[in-house]
């Protein structure tokens, strides 16, 4: 029965890297999505100010993809 324990903890240690690495992803999947949610309705609403909007907006996605790299490399 030991045995048994031994082995499910072992298995269960490269698991939990993985739920890591994936919920990191979806994090910054959700970030990226509502980022660009937000700045497709702030063009909506002022299409002149696209410009600024759109080099903000590719900022945000950028820092919310860095946390997909961090949990995945980290």
């Amino acid at each position: 029965m030991i045995e048994v324990l031994a082995q499910a903890s072992e298995q269960t240690s490269g698991i939990t890297g993985s739920i890591q690495a994936g919920l990191g992803c979806l994090g910054a999947a959700i970030g990226v999505g509502i980022v660009g949610m937000k700045a497709a309705e702030a063009v909506g609403r002022n299409p002149d100010a696209s410009g600024a909007i759109l080099v903000q907006s590719i900022i945000g996605m950028a820092l919310a993809e860095a946390v997909a790299f961090y949990s995945l490399f980290l």
